[in-house]
């Protein structure tokens, strides 16, 4: 992985962010985000554990320091790097903590990667098209959501900006507003198959001694 202090002597580095709950993350997350870091060229990827989802209920969501232990397990010897900065951050909002992400690291190009089923409701999203402006999208067919993704609002604005995959791999010419969409085989895992097969899960993960594989800094346990 590349250390921020390195960065001063390459090119840019091509970062994906994929956000979410994470609750749990499983093989799932980590097949995706290498298969788009292959497909694009990306050097890694950030998992974002998100402290909470506005469009999400709090019903049945694990203590934060608990999902962040899930993300962390699934991202060992990968290029994946997990990250709670949101909660460093205070932002409630994507467009917000992708916009302070920026700001803080200049010599990364990042790339926004989600599933067709988030595409579907983006434009319910706070800002979205100002993540559109942000950075280019990587969307990531899921069965069962294509249709509603590709007949959404979010999608008729950002079908003008349609790019091929490969274009992204030239990042010193990266532009936004940029979407491209990855199909890859399906693949049937689900956090919330997994919370239903398994409501006790976060009960045999430790929270202990965590910290953020980006800023560094501990991940308290006691945090809901």
């Amino acid at each position: 992985m590349a250390a921020e202090s390195d960065l001063g002597t390459r090119g840019p580095v091509a970062t994906g962010l994929l956000g979410g709950s994470f609750n749990p993350a499983h093989g799932g997350h980590r097949r995706i985000s290498l298969m788009v870091a292959e497909s694009l060229g990306l050097t890694e990827v950030w998992w974002l554990v998100s402290p909470g989802n506005p469009l999400k209920p709090r019903e049945g969501m694990a203590p934060l320091a608990r999902r962040f232990a899930s993300a962390a397990l699934q991202a060992r010897r990968a290029p994946i790097r997990v990250s709670a900065i949101e909660r460093e951050f205070g932002t409630n909002y994507t467009s917000q903590t992708l916009l302070r992400l920026v700001r803080r690291y200049p010599k990364r190009r990042f790339v926004w990667i989600m599933g067709a089923d988030n595409l579907a409701q983006f434009h319910r999203w706070r800002d979205w098209r100002r993540i559109a402006r942000l950075m280019p999208i990587a969307v990531v067919a899921r069965p069962g959501y294509d249709r509603a993704a590709f007949a959404s609002p979010a999608m008729a604005w950002l079908s003008r900006y349609r790019k091929r995959p490969a274009s992204l791999q030239l990042r010193e010419t990266w532009s936004a507003p940029a979407l491209v969409t990855l199909r890859f085989d399906p693949d049937p895992r689900s956090a919330t198959a997994l919370r239903l097969a398994d409501p006790d899960w976060p009960d045999r993960l430790s929270d202990r001694s965590l910290r953020d594989q980006i800023t560094h800094r501990p991940i308290p346990g006691h945090l809901a």
